[in-house]
């Protein structure tokens, strides 16, 4: 086991874009940056006239679902991503760069908001997550905490602004962009200063390390987690940045359609490399866009054997199709049940690519963070609620599907006896559920907040 000790060090980050990486950019005509959608993600247009949510008058905006249907043409592009990439930059307004203080920043929103280039609800949210932000830096007694906090903001409402000015199309396979903006330390300095780290946990290191072993020898790692918040792709980076940095910088993950839609989400998502699919809870919210939405997962799908059969490939699912939510009743939070027909598709994924695959149960707690609404919600938009706190980290050894099938009579009961299988892992020489698995997470972190306390 492993426990993070010591604050981190402080990191600021404010925007910067290589100025020999843009003078290659091309001049070509707007027309040309449209991306290659043969295998591309409907992308949702954001308007200032979208109403606000009748179900919670919190939520900044609220995007008309029908526009989710609207798929990029067919047509490849004469630029290459990072091409495309500098040329955003290039052509990008440097509106909330050129502030200094919160003052010029909140008044920045409110000047493109009246000139027509931002829509309203789009501002609304910039602000609350501003001051929701600005709090949880606040709460965590960083003596610098101002400096991070409008460096920070800065960089994410700069981020938002340029992709209002030019909408970024994810495809089904998304890679990381790195250049000429890094998008990915942009994420991990943004969540970096909301993680205590004295106050977090990483457990079973040696199997993190027999991961990193597997994927050197070309083999395919796919790791069955429960999910809890926007922030668990930064949050599992962080924490093991410092052991397994490669397994930080190379994760896949599987992501709904909401986080590559929504305005605020979309600067965090294009730092990950990503499998883009649409949620089974969101399935069908608009019938009319339920076979679309299915043939959109086939091509991601497809997409994802591909990328396998080149190995050394890790990748994160929640079999759960969404976030953990509390217990109505007691406010307690567990692990949301899995999806049989996921991770049957999983195993079959790992089982048919040219490389050997491996299949990890994954525990994860961090939900205090940025906790989801109480409710699944079927509008793209959500009040961001934000905190400092400790957050945890578990991995357990490999489960195989042969062992488990050896005593099973017939197809569906291997398949039933496997799905809960998935849930058992081993901590210390026992058996646990992934359930018991987390709670492990939960004690361990609140025996090392009062530790610290003590000291």
């Amino acid at each position: 086991m492993f426990i993070l000790s010591g604050s981190p060090s402080t990191t600021f980050f404010r925007p910067r874009v290589s100025s020999s990486s843009l003078s290659s950019s091309s001049s070509s005509s707007s027309s040309s940056s449209s991306l290659s959608s043969s295998s591309r993600l409907c992308l949702v247009s954001v308007r200032s006239s979208a109403r606000k949510s009748s179900a919670c008058p919190c939520l900044f905006y609220s995007l008309k679902v029908s526009a989710m249907a609207e798929l990029v043409k067919d047509t490849e592009s004469s630029l290459s991503p990072i091409q495309n990439a500098q040329r955003r930059e290039t052509n990008h307004s440097r509106t909330f760069l050129n502030t200094t203080t919160e003052e010029e920043l909140l008044s920045a929103i409110r000047k493109e908001t009246e000139a027509g280039r931002l829509p309203s609800n789009v501002a609304w949210g910039m602000e609350e997550l501003y001051q929701n932000y600005k709090n949880a830096i606040l709460q965590s007694g960083n003596p610098k905490a101002d400096e991070i906090v409008l460096s920070n903001m800065t960089a994410v409402l700069d981020r938002v602004f340029l992709d209002i000015e030019d909408p970024f199309v994810f495809s089904p396979y998304h890679k990381a962009m790195r250049e000429p903006f890094d998008y990915y330390m942009f994420g991990q300095n943004y969540i970096r200063p909301l993680v205590d780290f004295r106050n977090s946990y990483v457990g079973n290191i040696s199997v993190f390390k027999d991961i990193e072993e597997k994927l050197q020898q070309g083999h395919n790692i796919f790791l069955i987690s429960n999910h809890q918040t926007e922030a668990d792709p930064a949050v599992i980076a962080l924490l093991l940045e410092t052991t397994n940095s490669y397994l930080s910088e190379n994760m896949t993950y599987i992501a709904g359609d909401r986080v590559v839609t929504d305005p605020l989400c979309k600067p965090f998502s294009m730092g990950r490399n990503l499998i883009c699919v649409y949620s089974k809870k969101h399935m069908n919210d608009v019938p009319e866009l339920t076979e679309m939405k299915r043939k959109a997962n086939t091509r991601s799908l497809k997409e994802m054997a591909l990328l396998l059969r080149g190995g050394s490939q890790i990748v994160w699912i929640a079999p759960s199709g969404g976030r953990d939510r509390p217990d109505p009743v007691t406010g307690e939070w567990y692990p949301a049940p899995f999806d049989a027909s996921s991770l049957d598709n999983l195993r079959r994924l790992a089982e048919h690519s040219a490389a050997p695959g491996h299949i990890y149960p994954l525990a994860l707690l961090c939900h205090n963070i940025m906790p989801p609404p109480l409710q699944v919600e079927k509008e793209i938009g959500e009040k961001r609620m934000i905190s400092f706190h400790g957050t945890g980290l578990s991995v357990a050894p490999e489960i195989t599907f042969s062992d488990i099938s050896a005593s099973c009579q017939n197809p569906e009961e291997v398949r039933a006896v496997y799905t809960s299988s998935t849930c058992l892992v081993d901590v210390d020489g026992s058996c646990h559920m992934l359930l018991d698995l987390y709670i492990i997470l939960q004690r361990k972190i609140l025996c090392n907040f009062a530790f610290v306390m003590c000291i």
